[in-house]
């Protein structure tokens, strides 16, 4: 039942070219930096991302762009505040992008991991994003039905996990971390703490162990905005 592993390597091993991995974040809240980079380094291609947004700068989701390894991305946002990696590789034509409503994204995130394959939703109706897809009419409106969001992979960032999985976050980071652990086939996490089991009262749990595979602990994890006003740079 011990799921840690000893380092970032060992974590991010079992990824491999063309998985679809979704990595959580909102922005640098929540961001599984360390991870991201550990992946770089491993450097798996043709992947599809799954995430908030499409990078910043030149660390962590557009690092990995940069370097060649995302063919697809599925976000809500991929022009942010410095999305320089994303604007390259899509004009250039190496990038296929899918753009997702957020509460929409959410959604299907959701419920591949409460096993509900589609469900119908107002969102995108009427617009470009509602094409090819089925609509249906409910007491006088339009809903588009949508497909559930899954995962071969998926990266966490957690504040403290026990050795048997259990996690929680610590305060906004938590956004889309735990709907993207019950949607993935193996969730990664990379936790500031790990504690012996019984160390996180059970009422504090956010994420079962259930949903958790592998355990990296990272101290003293950094921020995306931080490398990004230093004017990082990775690898």
């Amino acid at each position: 039942m011990d799921k840690t592993v000893p380092s970032l390597a060992d974590a991010i091993a079992p990824i491999g070219d063309g998985a679809v991995v979704m990595i959580a974040g909102f922005g640098g809240s929540g961001a599984p930096v360390e991870l991201i980079h550990a992946l770089i380094d491993k450097g798996p291609k043709n992947l599809t991302v799954i995430n908030n947004n499409a990078g910043n700068g030149h660390v962590g989701i557009a690092a990995m762009i940069e370097q060649g390894m995302v063919s697809k991305i599925v976000c809500s946002f991929p022009r942010s505040s410095d999305p320089v990696a994303f604007n390259t590789a899509f004009t250039a034509g190496t990038l296929e992008l899918e753009v997702v409503p957020q509460g929409t994204l959410a959604e299907r995130i959701r419920a591949a991991g409460a096993g509900i394959p589609a469900f119908y939703t107002a969102t995108s109706y009427g617009t470009e994003l509602a094409e090819g897809k089925p609509v249906e009419e409910f007491d006088g409106k339009h809903y588009v039905r949508e497909r559930w969001l899954r995962a071969d992979f998926a990266l966490i960032k957690a504040d403290t996990a026990d050795t048997m999985g259990n996690l929680t976050y610590r305060m906004a980071g938590r956004n889309f971390n735990p709907i993207m652990a019950m949607a993935a086939d193996c969730t990664i996490v990379q936790a500031t703490r790990i504690v012996e089991p019984g160390g996180i009262p059970p009422e504090q749990v956010v994420t079962p162990g259930i949903f958790t595979d592998r355990i990296v602990e990272i101290a003293a994890p950094v921020q995306e905005e931080t490398l990004i006003r230093e004017g990082a740079v990775y690898p």
